[in-house]
């Protein structure tokens, strides 16, 4: 496990190695092409170098949530299928469509300014989302007929190339995934008889591409599980045959031993209750580690487990090591792979009350990414 060069307070090393075999174990396990999805810089990750991992490891596509983190990807040398789906009602759609941005489509109005940005030798790229029960963005049922009839035209025209039908699942249960399933095929249905026969479907995300094989549909798209974590409270990312790619480190910047009784950080939410060494981390929530889990975040210092002693601060946090020999620039190891011997990022989601997710999307800025290849 790579750690912290000496002298650095904190930093996130990112294996995009990991993100590479991730992409590659769940293209065999899935049978799908896959859409690597890179929004919110990569999941915290860093987009650029996650989009270039999952590429190499046979993504198709990457997917991003808004035309500004697609141009982004440009920016940074990505020539790859990019498709990206949640526009502002005044989003301008003629940059997007002269790189070559492919747009996810969610009502008449946004397909017509999508036509609108084509060029004469470039039609604008689309995919259609319908909406089949999760009561966010997309197509209605009820303007199903009119915007598949409009989109068809489109096409014929030379304005639009439609290249796929998506949708988006709850995850809520089986049964509810299912039934939005039927909602999107009979959706898909209507889109043929109107003259629609895009040459990709998807639905299916991280958590339905492995647990509904029925949803895979020949496409999916892979957020959480790129990054090696694990969308399922039952099974971790090693039941998954995934690999975390993220490693968040600190170094100890002080040292100080106290008395029993002595209050540790704001509100004296924890006071010791022995002779005891405490230990100071440079990273708090300001950094993204959530002051939720203040008395519960579990590190790593010197291959010995501990939990934060008392609140998470702005730019800080403490542990009680009782008498382990620590010392100042020791490191300290929040969390990363489990299998090397690191907390997971699971870990401190449940200490903070959430999930996976948000704790490796929330690492902010002052945490410098180090890219290795373990």
């Amino acid at each position: 496990m790579s750690r912290p060069p000496a002298g650095l307070l904190r930093e996130a090393t990112v294996d995009v190695g990991a993100i590479a075999d991730n992409v590659r174990h769940l293209r065999r396990l899935t049978g799908s092409e896959v859409i690597a999805v890179v929004k919110a810089d990569g999941y915290g990750h860093g987009a650029v170098r996650s989009a270039v991992a999952a590429l190499e490891g046979g993504a198709a596509r990457l997917g991003v949530s808004d035309i500004t983190e697609a141009l982004a990807l440009r920016r940074g040398g990505i020539d790859a299928p990019i498709v990206a789906w949640l526009h502002a009602p005044s989003a301008d759609f003629t940059e997007a469509a002269a790189r070559g941005i492919e747009l996810g489509i969610s009502n008449l109005d946004q397909l017509q300014k999508a036509a609108a940005a084509a060029s004469a030798d470039r039609p604008a790229s689309v995919h259609l989302k319908l909406e089949t029960g999760l009561s966010r963005n997309g197509i209605a049922p009820a303007d199903y007929r009119v915007v598949f009839a409009e989109a068809a035209r489109l096409e014929r025209i030379g304005k639009l190339r439609v290249i796929a039908l998506f949708s988006h699942l709850s995850n809520a249960s089986a049964d509810d995934d299912r039934a939005a399933l039927r909602a999107f095929e009979e959706g898909v249905g209507i889109a043929a008889t109107l003259g629609l026969a895009p040459p990709l479907r998807h639905i299916a995300a991280t958590h339905a591409a492995i647990a509904l094989p029925e949803s895979r549909l020949g496409c999916v798209r892979i957020g959480i599980g790129l990054y090696g974590l694990s969308p399922f409270d039952d099974r971790s990312s090693a039941d998954l045959g995934l690999r975390p790619a993220m490693t968040l480190h600190g170094a100890v910047a002080a040292v100080r031993r106290v008395p029993a009784g002595t209050g540790v950080s704001y509100g004296y939410a924890y006071r010791t209750d022995r002779d005891t060494t405490l230990a100071l981390v440079p990273l708090g929530y300001a950094d993204g580690v959530p002051r939720q889990a203040s008395g519960a975040g579990p590190v790593v210092i010197g291959g010995r487990r501990f939990t934060v002693a008392g609140r998470i601060a702005m730019d800080q946090f403490v542990v009680d090591v009782g008498d382990a020999p620590v010392s100042v620039g020791d490191e300290v190891l929040l969390f990363g792979d489990p299998t090397l011997g690191a907390p997971s990022a699971t870990e401190w989601a449940d200490a903070a009350g959430t999930i996976n997710y948000e704790i490796v999307t929330r690492i902010g800025p002052r945490v410098p990414r180090r890219q290795v290849a373990e």
